[in-house]
């Protein structure tokens, strides 16, 4: 595998992060992770497009970029890759042409053959697409051995607008799509590090991603109440709190709140919330943040010295890392060395199975790795 690695900003322009001796038509995969404003403007999507004529390129805006051990906002983060002993299928599709998020999901699944297929690495709006339901239509489609990993759009704190692309202009409601094939070895990882508080409470009314009552009681009132003077700043408040639910089982998983309906008293997730399952608040360990993320990439089995490697992070995660946030990265980078190159960026939500499962979910609050390795 082959990589180049270019960053942008309207200050420095385009700069090398990683080049390579190779004819740029030989390229046969870009990931362009950038803010909202930057993958808006049709010159910046149109010298990519021309730099990179024969590549598939996956384009995602984000809530922070991540190129090698920085963590940016305002910029553009690319990676373009020549793979020697593999191939690619790409498909894409968008939200508004399908009933739910199930059978887009259902739909985007069907386009990839399943003979030689190691990994299928999805980017989805991250606004108007239930992650929840898309992983659910994609483990209806593919069989269990095939893992799938990857993230929602983000758009910074704003949650204005999510925009994902495969070979068009980025544009809210798509999903993207890459599945690999071959000698490949793909791995994953995934780890939080929040600490739970507060008493455990039973979901009483729920509809899919929105959540009405917790132990019979307005959810949001509760949620309020444990805030304190926080509840000012809601919604962007709540990504430092979130809720971690859990099923029958005692399987758990962390949710976001995307949203507040003051009217209802409700409260909008970026997966599920069932009712039956159970819900605690959340608070953040800086300490714990940082080893969840080594976490992750130990589970990637580092010692491969994988070729690349996709971080999705949440930006929960980079809202209370703050000042700290690139040690969650550097510290993936003391897993892998120098060799590694390292890209991703700040989603609202990130896919792959938990480190204890091969099991794919939608997470919140984690630090997601897909390595790859020629």
């Amino acid at each position: 595998m082959i990589i180049e690695q270019l960053k942008y900003t309207t200050v420095n322009g385009w700069e090398i992060i990683r080049g390579q001796e190779i004819s740029l038509t030989r390229y046969d995969l870009v990931f362009v992770f950038g803010s909202n404003k930057l993958l808006s403007e049709k010159k910046i999507c149109d010298e990519i497009r021309n730099k990179y004529k024969s590549a598939v390129i996956l384009m995602s805006s984000t809530a922070g970029e991540i190129i090698n051990t920085s963590v940016c906002e305002d910029s553009i983060a690319l990676t373009a890759i020549k793979l020697e002993k593999s191939s690619i299928k790409a498909a894409s599709i968008n939200i508004n042409s399908y009933t739910n998020s199930f059978d887009a999901a259902q739909a985007l699944a069907k386009n990839f053959a399943l003979e030689g297929l190691k990994n299928v690495f999805i980017i989805s709006d991250g606004r108007h697409v239930n992650g929840s339901d898309l992983v659910s239509g994609l483990q209806s489609i593919l069989p269990k051995d095939i893992i799938f990993t990857g993230g929602l759009a983000g758009d910074g704190i704003d949650f204005n607008s999510t925009l994902v692309s495969l070979d068009s202009s980025p544009q809210e409601g798509n999903i993207a799509a890459i599945g690999f094939y071959g000698d490949l070895k793909i791995n994953h990882g995934c780890a939080g590090g929040w600490d739970t508080f507060g008493p455990e409470r039973l979901i009483t009314k729920s509809n899919k991603n929105v959540l009405y009552e917790l132990d019979d009681q307005p959810a949001l009132d509760i949620y309020k109440k444990y805030l304190g003077d926080k509840c000012e700043s809601l919604p962007s408040s709540a990504l430092l709190f979130p809720l971690s639910i859990r099923d029958k089982d005692n399987y758990a998983t962390v949710r976001t709140i995307l949203s507040i309906d003051e009217k209802n008293k409700s409260l909008t997730f970026a997966g599920n919330m069932p009712e039956g399952n159970y819900a605690r608040l959340m608070k953040a360990n800086i300490d714990r943040l940082i080893d969840g993320s080594h976490a992750a990439a130990s589970h990637t089995h580092p010692e491969l010295s994988p070729d690349l490697a996709i971080l999705i992070s949440c930006i929960g995660r980079k809202l209370v890392l703050d000042q700290r946030v690139e040690e969650e990265v550097e510290i993936v980078r003391s897993c892998y060395g120098n060799e590694t190159a390292l890209t991703g960026f700040y989603s609202y939500g990130e896919i792959a199975p938990a480190n204890n499962s091969s099991k794919c979910d939608l997470h919140n609050q984690t630090m997601t790795i897909t390595s790859f390795k020629e």
